[in-house]
């Protein structure tokens, strides 16, 4: 996919969505997470990892035939985070709180969050390729929680 069709669907998702947030598009992800995009909040600024992306969609569904629409969804997911109105909030209760179970809950919570907002940026008719790839991404967050209980 040439990065023009990419930057095609970041820009018209960025504008549907009224957002100021930066975007950056970079191939792969620094760190040994399987990351196909990062919302980083003190700089406002989503960087997507266009490789990583790749991976993901190829891992989740055995093609690249949906790419455009993974790349999406992965995007308008990153915008949730930075449209939630109560990530600083959830953050500072992260940093102040000894408590893992507590810690686990709430980093479900922003990712619910951010969920929740991805799902107004998406067109229903994708709404249940969409549910595939949330059930995906949130697995891990549950599996915690429950190796906690």
């Amino acid at each position: 996919m040439k990065n023009l069709q990419i930057e095609n669907i970041v820009e018209t998702i960025l504008v549907q969505s009224g957002s100021s947030v930066q975007v950056e598009l970079e191939d792969f992800f620094p760190g040994d997470r399987f990351a196909g995009g990062k919302y980083n909040f003190g700089t406002h600024t989503i960087t997507l990892y266009i490789e990583e992306i790749k991976a993901q969609c190829l891992q989740l569904f055995s093609s690249l035939d949906q790419f455009e629409d993974y790349l999406a969804v992965v995007f308008a997911h990153e915008i949730g985070h930075a449209e939630d109105g109560e990530l600083a909030e959830l953050i500072q209760q992260i940093e102040e709180t000894g408590n893992d179970v507590l810690k686990k809950k709430v980093a479900l919570q922003i990712e619910m969050n951010a969920w929740d907002y991805a799902r107004m940026l998406i067109p229903e008719k994708l709404h249940s390729f969409m549910d595939t790839i949330i059930g995906y991404s949130l697995e891990p967050y549950y599996e915690a929680l429950e190796m906690s209980a």
